[in-house]
């Protein structure tokens, strides 16, 4: 099976839920197993929260919008969350942060839940890709599958 999706939403607090629920019940449908669909939640959670908080800096059209893409194919799922702000400029760093810091433990978080991460630049024009996928497991009795 494979199930693919795209949202093109405002840089708001409220559309980090949305995505999150989407993105839940797509899963749910196909007969994700709810530990790997949690897991995916709460990294596409914190991509688009950065995108919410960073992805509008550079001045322009677009800069008040960021785009959440995921598809479930076969026996993965991934997820791209892209923003038009005005990119890393680097690579950002693996490393932990603090357990009592207020900021910074999003995207060690997608590295901890997802089984592969790319963050980087969009090649040619100012903003930000992250991309991660993670292997699926499936429940039993799939709803999709017996509605």
């Amino acid at each position: 099976m494979s199930i693919w999706w795209s949202l093109h939403l405002r840089r708001d607090a409220a559309s980090v839920p949305l995505a999150r629920r989407l993105l839940i019940g797509t899963m749910e449908t196909a007969g994700v197993d709810p530990d790997v669909s949690y897991d995916l939640s709460v990294a596409l959670s914190e991509a688009c929260a950065n995108a919410v908080e960073h992805g509008g800096d550079a001045p322009g059209p677009g800069s008040e919008a960021y785009r959440v893409t995921a598809y479930l194919d076969g026996e993965k799922c991934r997820i791209e969350v892209t923003d038009s702000g005005p990119g890393l400029g680097r690579t950002p760093s693996a490393r932990p942060v603090r357990v009592d810091a207020e900021h910074g433990r999003g995207l060690f978080l997608i590295r901890e839940l997802a089984d592969h991460v790319h963050i980087g630049d969009k090649p040619g024009r100012a903003g930000t890709i992250v991309s991660f996928d993670k292997m699926l497991k499936w429940k039993k009795d799939p709803s999709l599958l017996t509605a």
